[in-house]
């Protein structure tokens, strides 16, 4: 094979394991996390994907005390967008969504290992949770 046909071969190839190779990376953010019980003792299950460039969560499931799945209005929609990777496990901008109260606050998440403290504030009011991984898909 001359080399300027082996070139239209090689660049090609090179080129699509590069884009499978960035699409199996994931930041380590996404998958679904086990919230902790709300005020109305409701545990959630949150998916965070990729949301065009930045991180969006939503609502998958909620289960009661015991365990077993309930049906709140709150499934399926968004809980979080627009929030940014800043670095050494920390997340932040865009905005929360706190079903409970209605509000919207500014969310400060950090990573460490499987466990993501999701933090919220409005004015200078402030609550937090720590999340578990469940999987990192």
């Amino acid at each position: 094979m001359k080399l300027k046909n082996l070139r239209m071969v090689m660049v090609p190839a090179f080129v699509a394991g590069l884009a499978f190779a960035s699409s199996a990376y994931a930041d380590p953010i996404e998958g679904v996390w086990k919230t902790q019980p709300d005020r109305k003792n409701l545990i959630s299950h949150i998916q965070i994907s990729e949301c065009k460039g930045k991180f969006c969560g939503k609502v998958l499931s909620a289960y009661d005390s015991s365990g077993k799945e309930v049906q709140t209005p709150n499934i399926g929609k968004q809980l979080f967008w627009d929030v940014a990777s800043k670095g050494d496990g920390k997340y932040g901008g865009g905005e929360f969504w706190v079903p409970l109260i209605d509000v919207d606050v500014d969310p400060q998440m950090t990573l460490s290992g499987n466990s993501l403290t999701v933090k919220g504030c409005e004015h200078i009011v402030c609550g937090h949770q720590t999340w578990t991984r469940l999987s990192d898909k």
